[in-house]
């Protein structure tokens, strides 16, 4: 079997096993009404009866929720760990995981002191009568928080964390990864496990099936169903009057996971990649991953690092809160998976309900990012093609003007619809004036509308970008993609590093200019001759 020389290679020949879901879930479990003052208030006063507004009355609530918790872990037998300072919960976690063989329960209960957001009360002072009052106030404290790790029969481990403290906030953390290994087992498909991800299946399309299956309405009726086995904070009253939890979403992380059939593969993957997408946490780079908008003015960092673990690299891309991260899992896989940290980043509200169009997201952008580091590597152009652009054509009876290769403006052209390459929505002539005038050293109301309107003409008919259906928006065509590509890159790291030390200035006259050229020629002749590139 041979090595593989390109990224377009490993991912075209090497991948044996390929799956894309939900990887972990950090969620926020919470009571909507009592995340504002207002409506605690009328928690307090509506609801329970209080003359004044006080949380010193729900303090026996919070009593009854601790002793209930100690009181369920002594009935069902299971520990009570208090956590200490910087100690790995996940590790403690795996220790009882071991010992574990029923097909669900809880594992232990963990206790950590940990800052929440809490509800409390102050004492004020009427400037009138100087008489005090009691004042509900939004604040932080540092309290109690208890942790139910448990293991669900459909959704593996996961744990649920509470705070002990009004108004009993909650995270539920799951992982869409042992989801699916759960869902392998129940239906008896054979399957070999891979950390946090499968490695081999007898059924790959069902794997995927199971992993697109994992929706916002499994994830909700999960909560339901541990809320009623487990101490609640909120009594019958209470969830009778519409005091019940919701879920949001805190951290949502999205993986491909792409087995490869040697580790050699893995580690000339990352060889290419990291040394030709060192600039893909540039802002331009990132707008294409993401599909967002990131102009001057846009708050966050945006940057690429390249971590090295042993010998295992990883890549990291960085987008405001979120983040791309790619490597080598265990030397047998190549992960890459989005982190968001922030749904409104990306125009979608908290609410579990938005978890599909989340995921088209999320998914997208690990999809993009590998096509991004395929073209970059490989993006060879025809000499046919080539000649093509280099001189008017006509076609269907119209005369259709060169793009020259070197030629300024042909080059500002394709190095500006290379920034819409992956924009979900293409591009318009307004949208490509503005990178285009960027790119010549001018300003967007220096370039008409009309100007590129001839432009987008040109490369239309070259069959470079088409238009979209009932749209004045355009894409790139896969030819297109190719060309700007070629064009950008034996410009930038051939011809310029090798014509600049030759043309230090401009010849003073003609024969000088002849001189320099031939001198150039030889020298990037010299130069493909030892890279091995055909002239």
């Amino acid at each position: 079997m041979k090595l593989p020389h390109s990224v377009c290679e490993v991912l075209r020949e090497h991948v044996v096993l390929e799956s894309e879901c939900i990887d972990r879930m950090y969620l926020n479990v919470y009571v909507p009404q009592l995340q504002r003052i207002g409506g605690v208030v009328w928690y307090l006063r509506g609801h329970l009866g209080q003359r004044f507004a006080s949380t010193a009355g729900v303090a026996p609530k919070t009593e009854a929720f601790v002793a209930d918790i100690e009181r369920f872990a002594a009935h069902v037998g299971v520990d009570l760990v208090s956590f200490s300072k910087h100690q790995r919960k996940d590790d403690i976690t795996q220790q009882y995981l071991q010992q574990f063989d029923a097909d669900e329960g809880v594992l232990y209960v963990g206790r950590a002191q940990e800052k929440a957001r809490v509800m409390r009360t102050e004492r004020r002072r009427c400037a009138r009568t100087g008489m005090t009052y009691p004042w509900v106030v939004d604040g932080s404290a540092m309290v109690n928080h208890y942790y139910f790790y448990c293991v669900d029969r459909d959704f593996g481990a996961f744990f649920l964390k509470f705070c002990s403290y009004f108004p009993y906030n909650a995270k539920l953390c799951i992982n869409g990864n042992e989801y699916a290994k759960c869902q392998l087992r129940k239906r008896g498909i054979a399957f070999e496990a891979l950390d946090n991800g499968v490695l081999s299946c007898a059924d790959p399309k069902a794997l995927q099936r199971i992993c697109d299956g994992l929706d916002d309405g499994k994830i909700d009726r999960l909560l339901r169903k541990w809320l009623a086995r487990l101490p609640h904070p909120f009594d019958r009253r209470d969830r009778a009057a519409g005091y019940r939890y919701a879920i949001s979403i805190l951290q949502a992380e999205f993986a491909l996971t792409q087995v490869l059939d040697r580790p050699v593969a893995g580690r000339i993957f990352f060889e290419q990649v990291i040394r030709e997408n060192l600039d893909i946490g540039r802002p331009g780079q990132v707008q294409l991953i993401f599909d967002r908008r990131v102009s001057r003015r846009t708050p966050g960092r945006f940057r690429t690092r390249v971590i090295t673990e042993g010998v295992t690299p990883s890549l990291h891309v960085d987008y405001k809160r979120s983040r791309i991260k790619q490597y080598h899992k265990e030397g047998q896989a190549l992960r890459t998976e989005t982190t968001i940290n922030d749904t409104r980043e990306f125009g979608i509200g908290r609410l579990l309900k938005n978890l599909p169009e989340l995921r088209r997201i999320g998914l997208a952008a690990n999809r993009r990012l590998l096509e991004i580091e395929q073209i970059s590597h490989d993006c060879a152009l025809g000499d046919d093609a080539f000649q093509r652009l280099q001189r008017p054509r006509q076609i269907d009876s119209q005369r259709v003007p060169a793009l020259r290769f070197g030629d300024a403006n042909a080059q500002a052209l394709l190095n500006a619809v290379l920034m819409f390459v992956f924009a979900a929505r293409g591009f318009t002539n307004k949208d490509l004036r503005q990178a285009f005038a960027v790119l010549l050293g001018r300003r967007p109301q220096d370039i008409t509308p009309g100007r590129m309107s001839y432009e987008l003409r040109r490369l239309r008919l070259h069959g470079l970008i088409e238009r979209l259906p009932r749209t004045h928006r355009y894409r790139l065509t896969e030819q297109g993609l190719r060309t700007a590509m070629f064009y950008t890159r034996v410009y930038s790291r051939i011809l310029r590093p090798v014509m600049a030390p030759l043309v230090p200035a401009a010849p003073a006259n003609s024969q000088a200019a002849l001189r320099t050229f031939h001198a150039a020629e030889a020298a990037v002749s010299s130069w493909c001759d030892e890279a091995h590139i055909a002239a």
